[in-house]
């Protein structure tokens, strides 16, 4: 196990924290956990405020294929692909990547050239056989999920894993952190410190690699 940031080459989203904390509601936390058109296309209230390919994800997937030594025919599964822009990259570059996502509008708005390689799923429960793939990631998801939840999913991201795997959650280091997440965060239902999530993953008898999202 060890701490990488494979998420380095993205560009720096664009928060406006203050707008979010004064506008979010109840109402807004359900809208965007059902994952549909409001949450990746509609108001940035909802979530994104529109998720379009723009080829950011490339230099992201060539960085995944260098850090784990990935060779032409080697297996990738994207859980919670979301509309499958890494999936679409990875497969450009020559390697056979799926994508697993629980949103039926992110799949049915992927780009067509690989929807095929796409599955609406639970991460909870992955339906795929023990060691199917070379490489297992999932960027931001787990943490949508409640604790003993995210347990399962991270049994099923190790379960499906040949040898090796990559999570990535919201986490904080500090109070200040956690305040400024809070006031942000949507659809987060389990999170913590660093060393919570740790925990989790000992709990889990997770054995692969993971990095922090931290808003500041």
């Amino acid at each position: 196990m060890a701490e990488i940031n494979l998420l380095k080459s993205l560009p720096k989203p664009k928060r406006n924290i203050s707008n979010r904390n004064t506008e979010k509601t109840d109402h807004h936390i359900k809208i965007s956990r059902q994952y549909g058109k409001e949450y990746f296309d509609g108001d940035r209230s909802f979530g994104y405020g529109g998720y379009k390919y723009d080829g950011r994800w490339v230099p992201v997937a060539k960085d995944i294929v260098k850090n784990y030594n990935l060779t032409k025919g080697s297996k990738i599964l994207d859980v919670g692909c979301a509309k499958g822009f890494l999936v679409k990259d990875l497969v450009d570059l020559g390697f056979e990547a799926y994508g697993i996502d629980i949103s039926q509008y992110a799949i049915d708005n992927a780009p067509k050239d690989i929807k095929n390689r796409l599955k609406v799923g639970n991460a909870k429960s992955l339906p795929y056989d023990d060691n199917s793939f070379d490489l297992v990631i999932s960027l931001n998801t787990i943490h949508n999920l409640d604790r003993d939840e995210c347990k399962m999913a991270i049994q099923e991201i190790q379960r499906t894993s040949k040898t090796s795997s990559f999570i990535q959650v919201d986490s904080y280091t500090n109070e200040n952190e956690k305040s400024i997440f809070e006031d942000w965060v949507l659809t987060a239902k389990f999170y913590g410190y660093p060393n919570e999530w740790l925990n989790l993953f000992k709990e889990s008898g997770y054995t692969g690699d993971w990095y922090w999202t931290i808003i500041k």
